[in-house]
């Protein structure tokens, strides 16, 4: 390995440490102690997930330029590193590790379910009547389902699951067509773990929309996305990631947000908002409206009328109930970059199952963890995929309409993975608070009300 990854990205970029590859960035940004809590001790990603991430940020700042250089901004350079690409992976875990009331981490455990025939397979539930029926449909009993939900319920923000013992041992001995056709009955997500993963999907779709575009704003800005808006109707990581990542580029980003929710109970906090939203949402306006009501969906509309962005990720079919689809977004906005962030795209159907980033590693083959490594790795395809849109607009002067998935973008992981034979050699980080107030870290991180990274591109004139 070199200490260069490609053009404009390195392995440590602002961290001040002597990082050498792959798996000297995973110890020392946290990815490993954080993979590792369902092991019980710290465990390497088994893909080089930071120089695949790095390299895909790499690509979303390139096409960040062309944008800069067609609205003739002044910006000739960028770059990036693994340790940043690294650190935004754990952004959320850090976050909450570093508020105020730091989150309490259940022990290890966390595989996925193997039935009696030794078939693994992963499961998600949208709600906890959901977990309830599936498990009484597999014969378990009351306590173990009750005592299973809220560490199943936030194993993605934890990144371990310990289950009862009684429902591993429960689907041990039950086959893999008994366990389906209780998923089926109950509304339970079920995926089988793939033998042999999908690599040949397309990261992202992208067709023309509508047209003429009016031209995109030439504002006095450091940023390729300055002075451009972009509309985000998103609750999910895959894509509220998409949408802060615009924000680095320098778009102006407001989020809509249904009427005020209580936060759930036993999260980190941060300003009254889990400390897991904040790293993402952070630096957004905020507008609140609710898109199953009529005025909502006005408010919604009034606000794309000088949008140059739409993200959404309702279920499929909701967008075109609502009126909010791509088509009739481009009749409010012409020249609009309408994007859809989704968890299957078209490849199970219509009617695919609740998807989860667990899930969508199983039925990939990605090697398996409870880190939010798909999500993450969704979001800059996106923000990629939108940036390389607005460029589109600008040459063009028509409408985007780009379409991810967390199938496309753990696709696209397996394509890219290969292996890293440079040893470890810095110490291994093993404390997340400790991370955050590491003077090696100071120019990749900053404080707003817990501990987050900083952009990961700097942009050079």
């Amino acid at each position: 390995m070199t200490s260069a990854l490609c053009d404009g990205t390195s392995w440590a970029g602002p961290v001040d440490l002597p990082l050498a590859g792959e798996i000297d960035v995973q110890a020392a940004c946290g990815l490993m102690h954080v993979n590792g809590r369902r092991f019980g001790e710290p465990r390497r990603l088994d893909l080089n997930y930071t120089c695949l991430l790095a390299t895909e940020l790499g690509e979303t700042g390139a096409a960040a330029l062309e944008l800069a250089r067609v609205r003739g901004i002044a910006v000739r350079e960028v770059s990036t590193s693994a340790a940043q690409a690294a650190l935004l992976a754990v952004s959320q875990y850090l976050a909450s590790a570093t508020a105020d009331t730091p989150e309490e981490i259940p022990g290890p455990g966390g595989a996925p379910l193997v039935s009696v025939e030794g078939i693994g397979y992963e499961v998600a539930a949208v709600d906890a009547a959901v977990w309830r029926r599936f498990w009484d449909a597999m014969g378990a009993g009351g306590d173990a389902v009750a005592g299973g939900w809220p560490v199943f319920h936030r194993r993605e923000h934890t990144a371990t699951c310990p289950l009862p013992a009684e429902l591993t041992l429960l689907a041990a001995r039950t086959s893999i067509d008994r366990a389906e056709h209780c998923a089926r009955a109950t509304g339970m997500g079920l995926v089988r773990v793939a033998h042999r993963p999908i690599d040949d999907l397309a990261p992202y779709a992208a067709h023309p929309l509508g047209g003429p575009a009016a031209d995109l704003r030439r504002v006095p800005g450091p940023l390729p996305l300055s002075g451009l808006r972009v509309v985000e109707c998103c609750r999910r990581d895959h894509g509220a990631m998409a949408g802060h990542l615009l924000g680095f580029l320098g778009a102006t980003v407001v989020r809509v947000e249904p009427p005020a929710e209580h936060p759930p109970g036993g999260v980190p906090l941060v300003g009254g908002v889990p400390a897991r939203e904040h790293a993402l949402n952070r630096g957004k306006r905020v507008v609140v409206a609710d898109v199953t009501t009529p005025a909502g969906r006005a408010a919604i509309g009034h606000l794309v009328t000088d949008a140059d962005v739409f993200t959404h990720d309702w279920p499929p079919g909701h967008a075109e109930a609502w009126a909010l689809d791509a088509d009739a977004l481009a009749g409010v906005r012409p020249g609009l970059v309408h994007a859809h962030a989704t968890d299957w795209g078209s490849a199970l159907g219509p009617w695919p199952p609740p998807g989860s980033d667990p899930v969508v590693q199983a039925h990939a083959g990605v090697p398996p963890t409870l880190m939010t490594v798909v999500a993450v790795f969704a979001g800059v395809v996106l923000a990629r995929a939108i940036t390389t849109a607005l460029v589109r607009r600008a040459q063009h002067r028509t409408g985007r309409r780009v379409e991810s998935s967390l199938l496309a973008a753990a696709a696209r992981l397996n394509a890219r993975r290969g292996a890293c034979a440079t040893p470890l050699s810095v110490p291994v980080c093993t404390d997340l608070a400790a991370l955050g107030t590491d003077p090696r870290f100071a120019k990749a991180l900053t404080r707003d009300g817990c501990v987050v990274p900083t952009s990961p591109w700097a942009f050079h004139p």
